[in-house]
């Protein structure tokens, strides 16, 4: 029973399975379709074994079968990770072009902080100096 004006969402309620039915295979958590798609990815797999048996020449060379897309995008996603580590290690080494320009405003920032140092010191030094010509 929901709180207050609006009443409970049915997504807020949850179905528990008994070790019975997850040993069955009936368990609430698990699709009803899983035994269906479970069955076309074998029927893939079987699919694949074959073709590749079939890829082999008369010559007994192997042919490379086609590319699947999920096979290729995990290739993809590889190479996008190899690029990332390639630029990240260029960039700690300051060989890039934004690395460069970090380095340069990094420098600038540290120039402009260490004379405001020096000036605030100054500034601190003369007010000193007019304490002590004050009380003499």
């Amino acid at each position: 029973m929901g709180r207050g004006k609006f009443k409970g969402k049915p997504t807020g309620r949850r179905q528990f399975s008994t070790p019975e039915q997850m040993m069955a295979g009936t368990s609430a958590s698990r699709p009803r379709t899983f035994k269906k798609v479970e069955a076309e990815l074998e029927e893939e797999e079987r699919s694949e074994e074959e073709s590749e048996e079939e890829s082999e020449d008369e010559s007994g060379a192997e042919i490379d079968p086609p590319m699947t897309i999920h096979c290729r995008s995990t290739i993809e996603e590889i190479e996008r990770q190899q690029a990332h580590e390639r630029y990240m290690r260029l960039q700690e080494q300051g060989k890039t072009e934004q690395a460069r320009k970090d380095l340069e405003r990094l420098a600038l920032i540290r120039q402009q902080r260490a004379e405001a140092a020096k000036k605030r010191e100054e500034e601190k030094t003369a007010k000193e100096q007019k304490k002590l010509e004050a009380r003499k």
